[in-house]
């Protein structure tokens, strides 16, 4: 069997352009031998110099002061993003959506979603026209550095759910080695006890202590314990952060009406909650491979094809765990966005 797996060497080879992250799969990526003598802190460095180009392309459809703020925090900040009005409409469609949710558990938190697509944004078009907005896309296009169409959902957060461990998304983690975007858009306030989105401000940058921190990582992660850090989303204790020269997560407790958008490469978290919450908001979701030159050529924001990938590979996984038994995208369930219904 050892023998046969050496035939994906082509494989595993040609997944180093890419934005393949994970360790322990890969044991190219995972090699101590050859992160020892640099192989992820080049992946890391060449994937973030690229996205910094790229980005200074970008930054004429944003201010001068939310480009500052990105480079200093490496989140994107905006409160009382739409007037009122519009707030209100976007509010009151998302919650009154009702029908067909994607339900994942992890420890003791439940995350639904909704995906938003031609097939839900048909009965949203205050949703649709803020998703489709200049100001809107220039902020999504800038942070995940590329001129590509986010995937977008309706996200519902319930926490301390069935007495069930912590979830693993309140430790403190990078999404991957190389710059992503994620950005929330909060339909209420985000209060201390809600399990506030965190964030390292200064974590995105690639500079040498980062650098010798993921080198020293990568020799021993692929044979840890730690199953989402072998995978390549590495994980860092909160007394850790001022040898790198960092502060400590900042809690996002905003009002609502509030965007974040954020690259997921610096360290972040969702905050514990103290007691049961519900949180919702209109989540999104950009991630491509690191290694592209161009801006653009974005084939899943044609209008044919938008939206049209998720339910595609949700189908291809649905299909596969019919056959196999193995993983799915999260369990089928039909539910409201209001916390109330």
């Amino acid at each position: 069997m050892s023998a046969l797996r050496w035939l994906k060497l082509p494989i595993w080879l040609a997944e180093l352009a890419t934005s393949a992250k994970s360790f322990r799969d890969n044991p190219i990526i995972g090699s101590e031998a050859l992160n020892r003598r640099g192989l992820h802190v080049f992946r890391k460095k060449l994937a973030c110099d690229l996205a910094d180009w790229r980005r200074k392309r970008l930054a004429r459809r944003l201010s001068q002061e939310d480009v500052a703020q990105f480079e200093e925090n490496g989140f994107i900040l905006k409160q009382k993003l739409l007037p009122e009005a519009e707030f209100a409409a976007v509010r009151r469609e998302i919650y009154g959506y009702s029908g067909e949710m994607r339900e994942m558990i992890q420890g003791n938190t439940v995350t639904r979603r909704i995906l938003l697509d031609g097939r839900t944004l048909k009965d949203m078009p205050s949703v649709d026209r803020l998703l489709r907005s200049e100001r809107w896309q220039g902020l999504m296009h800038y942070v995940s550095s590329y001129a590509m169409e986010p995937v977008y959902y309706i996200q519902v957060i319930l926490t301390h759910v069935d007495g069930a461990p912590d979830d693993p998304q309140t430790v403190l983690h990078m999404d991957a080695f190389h710059p992503s975007m994620k950005a929330w858009l909060f339909m209420d306030e985000v209060e201390p006890h809600k399990g506030p989105f965190t964030y390292v401000p200064g974590s995105h940058r690639a500079d040498a202590p980062r650098l010798a921190w993921e080198k020293q990582k990568s020799l021993t992660v692929a044979k840890g314990d730690d199953r989402l850090a072998a995978r390549g989303s590495l994980r860092i204790q909160p007394e850790e952060l001022a040898a790198l020269g960092l502060p400590q997560a900042r809690p996002l407790t905003v009002p609502g009406n509030s965007l974040v958008v954020g690259d997921t490469v610096g360290f972040h978290a969702r905050g514990r909650s103290t007691e049961p919450s519900v949180r919702v908001e209109l989540w999104a979701y950009a991630r491509r491979n690191p290694y592209l030159p161009w801006l653009g050529l974005d084939v899943f924001s044609l209008p044919f094809i938008r939206g049209r990938q998720v339910r595609l590979f949700w189908w291809y996984l649905d299909l596969r765990h019919c056959l196999t038994g193995r993983g799915r995208p999260g369990r089928r369930c039909d539910a409201a966005a209001s916390p109330n219904r």
